[in-house]
């Protein structure tokens, strides 16, 4: 990386990732089988108080196996929030099922249980009721849970809670991945807490557990060859990956701290400046990690200010920020994919703008890209 430019969102080493990592290395577990997995699995569970977890190599896999967990095959329906990564969605293809996306609502971006609803009737009233739900909490800002889990129970649709950006956040005082029948969490380097590379599944019980590992590791059948009856893919944790991930559990809450900290530093930066927005939480029942900080500018309130002009004046100084995810229903890849909705995520897509988020900003980085926000509003 570049030492001068200010990133998104970089990787924030704690110090003991290098310690972990040796440990691995000098008992030759450098391999996608032991104790470093089971520990790093182990304290997962513990900081999220419930739950079987499994570490994989993505947050992506994690999808990919509860979708195949849950019995969905080739042409299925699975409904999915639109504005979101397309790792969210992309597993759905693997398994030749169809995506039918559903728009976001303005309190917390995320899939709106109105637009969802409607989606399931009118699924099911043309002869195909969804397999499952995919429900993001953006941005680290939690889905309306309760709203969400209510219409699951009422249609029998199982959900899978992409987590992936939200670990830490909690709603009504439950963590983040904890909420659906199967929850999803990723690692990459650009996470509240990194792996390298890699994701987990948080599942009901130790009998899921298993049953996911047999998928990860290639279904191999208990026999002394190599037996397989089903599908089987390479999606397990290397124990490498799994030391770093035991190294930033042990500073996971302060990087929490620190991303609020950036968030609060938003608020203030833009609090005399009409037009802009930074993204809430909508009440005290919601806890945010804030990820990252998003801001939405209503150019009209903003003297003629737009996301670009901000983006484009924060790269000229050598500072990234980007646009919000793209909807899923607005991607080529998806054109031909149901959507139900008003446009609310195009709406964000057009007016939001992630901000530099990282915990390991230092106070010069800070006051450098404040000068800079300031100098392009000004």
């Amino acid at each position: 990386m570049h030492s001068t430019k200010i990133w998104l969102s970089p990787p924030h080493m704690g110090g003991q990732e290098q310690k972990y990592i040796q440990e691995v290395i000098a008992n030759n577990w450098v391999s996608s089988v032991g104790p470093a997995i089971t520990l790093f699995e182990e304290s997962l569970e513990h900081y999220l108080g419930t739950g079987s977890v499994v570490a994989l190599n993505s947050g992506t896999s994690a999808i990919h196996l509860a979708l195949i967990m849950l019995g969905v095959k080739a042409g299925d329906e699975v409904l999915c929030q639109s504005m979101t990564f397309s790792a969210s969605a992309n597993p759905i293809l693997y398994q030749g099922a169809i995506p039918i996306f559903v728009d976001s609502e303005l309190d917390t971006w995320n899939i709106c249980p109105v637009a969802l609803e409607h989606a399931i009737q009118d699924r099911i009233a043309k002869g195909k009721k969804p397999k499952a739900i995919i429900a993001v909490h953006l941005y680290g800002v939690p889905y309306q849970v309760t709203a969400v889990r209510a219409l699951a129970d009422q249609y029998g649709i199982p959900i899978i809670e992409d987590a992936a950006e939200a670990l830490g956040s909690s709603y009504k005082g439950k963590l983040c991945g904890t909420f659906g029948d199967i929850g999803i969490f990723s690692f990459n380097g650009s996470k509240v807490i990194t792996t390298s590379s890699g994701g987990a599944m948080v599942l009901p019980n130790s009998d899921w557990k298993e049953k996911a590992i047999f998928f990860a590791t290639q279904s191999k059948d208990k026999a002394v060859h190599y037996e397989h009856s089903e599908l089987g893919y390479n999606y397990r944790m290397s124990t490498i990956c799994a030391a770093i991930g035991q190294g930033q559990m042990e500073v996971l809450t302060s990087h929490l701290a620190k991303r609020n900290a950036m968030h609060t530093f938003y608020e203030e930066v833009f609090e005399n400046y009409p037009g802009i927005t930074v993204y809430t939480v909508p009440n005290s029942d919601y806890c945010a990690n804030y990820w990252l900080t998003t801001i939405l500018i209503n150019s009209a309130l903003a003297n003629g200010i737009t996301p670009e002009i901000v983006r484009l004046g924060l790269e000229a100084q050598a500072i990234e920020s980007r646009p919000l995810w793209k909807p899923m229903h607005l991607q080529p890849l998806f054109k031909n994919a149901p959507y139900y909705g008003n446009a609310i995520s195009e709406s964000l897509f057009e007016k939001g703008l992630c901000l530099p988020s990282g915990s390991n900003l230092t106070k010069e980085e800070r006051d450098k890209i404040k000068a800079v926000l300031l100098d392009i509003l000004n």
